[in-house]
C-alpha cells in the first residue's frame, strides 16, 4: 500500500458478534479518537450468541441475516447459515459498494475468509484478516472455497495473520506474504484479575475453547473419566460457542460435577481464570490462540498440545505451558499433576513480551499499512 495518508478512516467489515473484531475495532477507537472507525455487518445476535455492540459503536448495517438463522447452533445450523450468506452474497456486495460511494476516504479492515470475498467482489480497497481455520482448514475440504480464497487473498492491500504457521500457508496457497500481526490481549484489565490471584484453594480444571468437535472435548473428559489419580475431579467448561449436537453426545460422558459454564463476558472470564489452576486446550489444529494467552496472564498454567506458535512465545510464557502427548494413556494425571507444582512460582512476564502481547498496540501494525503514524504504548 502506497503510504499517502489517502484513507482517513476504517471499516471493519466483518460479523459484529466477532469478538476478535469488536476487540480489534475498540482499541482501534482507544488509540486513533481523531480518526473515524465504523462498523459494517450483516450479523450482530442470532444462534444464541450474546450482542456484543452497544451505543457507543458506530454500526451500519447490510441485510442483516440473524432472523433467518437457528435459534442455537449446531452442524445443520452451521452449513444453512453458510447457504443464507451464499443466497444474499449479491445484496451484501450491493449494499458494500452503496456504502463504499457514500463514504469516501475508507479503507476496510475485512476480518475472517468470508468477508474478504465481499470484499473483493465489491471492488474496495482492503486489508484482510482470515481465521486459522479458514487458511489451515477449509481450503482444503473444498476447491471452489480455495479458488475464491486465493483470489480474495490476492486482491487485498495486505493480508495479517496471527501465526507464522498461517503465513507459510497463505504463502504456499497463494503466493502472498502475508505479515505476522500477534493475537493482542486485554492486559489493563487482565492485570486487575492477575494481581489479586490468591492460589486457588481447590484445584480448578477448565476447558475454555469451542464445545465442539475441533477443540477434541470429549478427549479431555474421557482422559479425566480413564485417569487413575484425578478420575473424580471436576471440569468447568467456557465456551464462546458450540454445537448443540455435539454437547448432546458430550452429556453421557460428563461428571455430575462438571460444570458448563456457558459463555462468559470478558470481566467474567479473567474473574474465573484468576481462580483456575490448569486450562486445556487441545484443538486438532490452531494458530495462534488468545485463550491460551489469557489464561496464561491470569495465572493459569495451560495445557497444550504441540502446536508451532509455542515455538515463538517468549520464556515466560513457556514456563507456564505442559505439552500434553494424547498418545499416552495418563496424559491427564500428568499434566494435573505438573500444573499443580508449576502454579506456585506465579507468572512473572517479561517488558517486551508484555509490549508485544498488549492488544492495544495491535491496530498500530495496522496503522502502519495504511501509512499513519503508529502510536506505540
Amino acid at each position: 500500500m502506497n503510504n499517502d495518508n489517502r484513507y482517513d478512516n476504517v471499516t471493519f467489515l466483518c460479523g459484529a458478534r466477532d469478538f476478535h473484531a469488536l476487540d480489534w475495532y475498540r482499541s482501534a477507537k482507544k488509540l486513533y479518537p481523531e480518526k473515524k472507525f465504523t462498523i459494517l455487518t450483516d450479523l450482530i445476535e442470532g444462534e444464541g450468541y450474546r450482542k456484543l455492540i452497544d451505543k457507543n459503536d458506530i454500526v451500519y448495517r447490510l441485510f442483516i441475516i440473524d432472523s433467518l438463522l437457528f435459534k442455537s447452533q449446531s452442524k445443520i445450523g452451521h452449513r444453512w447459515r453458510n447457504l443464507i450468506k451464499l443466497l444474499v452474497m449479491p445484496i451484501q456486495v450491493y449494499k458494500i459498494r452503496k456504502y463504499n460511494r457514500n463514504h469516501p476516504n475508507q479503507v476496510y479492515h475485512a476480518h475472517s475468509m468470508y468477508y474478504l470475498f465481499l470484499a473483493m467482489m465489491a471492488k474496495i480497497p482492503f486489508i484482510g484478516t482470515p481465521q486459522g481455520s479458514d487458511i489451515l482448514i477449509k481450503p482444503y475440504k473444498s476447491k471452489l472455497y480455495k479458488y475464491y480464497s486465493v483470489k480474495s487473498l490476492r486482491k487485498g492491500l495486505a493480508i495479517t495473520v496471527d501465526s507464522q504457521k498461517m503465513q507459510k500457508q497463505i504463502k504456499e496457497l497463494s503466493g502472498v506474504d502475508a505479515k505476522v500481526v500477534q493475537n493482542g490481549i486485554a492486559i489493563d484489565e487482565i492485570v486487575k484479575y492477575s494481581l489479586k490471584r490468591n492460589q486457588p484453594s481447590n484445584l480448578q480444571v477448565a476447558s475454555i475453547r469451542g464445545l465442539t468437535g475441533l477443540y477434541r472435548i470429549k478427549e479431555i473428559v474421557d482422559a479425566r473419566n480413564n485417569s487413575r489419580i484425578y478420575n473424580g475431579l471436576n471440569i468447568n467448561f467456557i465456551y464462546p460457542f458450540k454445537d448443540d449436537d455435539y454437547c448432546n453426545s458430550l452429556e453421557k460422558s460428563l461428571s455430575v460435577n462438571d460444570n458448563i459454564v456457558g459463555r462468559l463476558d470478558k470481566d467474567e472470564m479473567y474473574q474465573f481464570l484468576s481462580e483456575t489452576t490448569l486450562v486445556l486446550s487441545i484443538p486438532k489444529s490452531d494458530s495462534s490462540p488468545r485463550s491460551v494467552y489469557e489464561a496464561i496472564f491470569c495465572g493459569c498454567i495451560v495445557g497444550i498440545t504441540k502446536e508451532e506458535y509455542y515455538d515463538s512465545l517468549p520464556e515466560c510464557m513457556k514456563k507456564r505451558i505442559v505439552i500434553i502427548d494424547l498418545s499416552e494413556d495418563d496424559w491427564f494425571d500428568n499434566v494435573v499433576i505438573k500444573a499443580i507444582q508449576l502454579e506456585k512460582v506465579p507468572f512473572q512476564p517479561s517488558l517486551e513480551t508484555i509490549k508485544e502481547y498488549n492488544q492495544a498496540n495491535c491496530f498500530n501494525h495496522i496503522a502502519i499499512i495504511i501509512g499513519w503514524d503508529p502510536r506505540w504504548k
